[in-house]
């Protein structure tokens, strides 16, 4: 056995040893917008719930490790007081780690994402509405835990409305978590899925995504593709350079597929892990 204070180790270190053992975590999938009205949209999986009677949520965007700056939901819950905390369930969770990009300020992660906003009744930011619970929400207080890279913010938020889907409720009323499907965290770039267990997805933090809405307009409205399929369309950099399109198409006779086989075919390239050779199908 290895055994060590936190202070003998790197914070990256340390961080990944934490985010590993302490793991499956519920992903708080946390809608905010600024003090100008553009939303945003990030995963956090340092969440959970923490009381019924008042209802408080509470979710910790941590200061970046790398650089020791803070997250845009950070800064807009601060200035606003409000967030929409909406779940990820396994039909939606490539779009949730798309969303977790670190893309510019002002850019709207919904598009990118290819997920739809909904407008909330008691609250401004919007809801997810692809998420099969979405709870409004207004923050309490936000406790600092440090200054230095790795720190968490505890954002304590009361829930002032919940909505949930139909599809996911039981004879009785109650959340079915068979038909809820959700998906929590674990270390690196691993996830689990309720009824099923591990599974992984690679990281988008490293490189940034094109989006759902950097994708063309005929495999975004594809009838075919689920989100999830979108989601690891959007999560690479850059679509395949044509000679490798062509020389795909040329080895494996896409030519003489209709619109709706290629999609089908791509989305069995997608079920195996194969992005590029989807796009050359979807692209051919």
């Amino acid at each position: 056995m290895i055994s060590f204070e936190p202070k003998e180790l790197e914070t990256p270190k340390l961080h990944s040893y934490l985010l590993s053992a302490v793991a499956p975590r519920p992903i708080a999938f946390a809608s905010t917008i600024d003090d100008n009205g553009n939303p945003n949209l990030s995963p956090f999986s340092f969440f959970n719930v923490f009381s019924a009677n008042p209802p408080i949520l509470i979710f910790s965007p941590a200061r970046r490790v790398r650089g020791n700056t803070t997250k845009h939901t950070l800064e807009n819950v601060e200035l606003t007081k409000e967030v929409v905390i909406n779940v990820v369930n396994y039909n939606l969770v490539h779009q949730a780690s798309l969303s977790s990009t670190e893309y510019a300020e002002g850019v709207n992660e919904f598009e990118k994402a290819g997920l739809t906003m909904l407008k909330s009744d008691l609250v401004k930011p919007f809801r997810v509405a692809e998420s099969p619970v979405q709870m409004e929400c207004k923050v309490k207080e936000i406790i600092k835990l440090g200054t230095e890279g790795g720190a968490g913010n505890l954002v304590i938020c009361e829930v002032v409305k919940i909505h949930i889907d139909d599809a996911v409720l039981n004879e009785e009323g109650g959340i079915d978590q068979n038909k809820l499907d959700l998906v929590s965290r674990a270390g690196g770039s691993y996830y689990s899925r309720s009824k099923t267990g591990f599974f992984e997805i690679p990281k988008p933090l490293s490189s940034l995504g094109i989006g759902v809405d950097g994708l063309p307009e005929s495999v975004k409205g594809s009838r075919i593709l689920t989100g999830n399929d979108l989601g690891m369309l959007g999560n690479v950099e850059a679509l395949p350079p044509q000679h490798i399109i062509e020389a795909f198409v040329k080895a494996h006779n896409i030519s003489t597929l209709t619109l709706e086989e290629k999609h089908k075919k791509a989305q069995v390239f997608l079920n195996e892990g194969n992005v590029e050779h989807a796009f050359c199908v979807l692209l051919a």
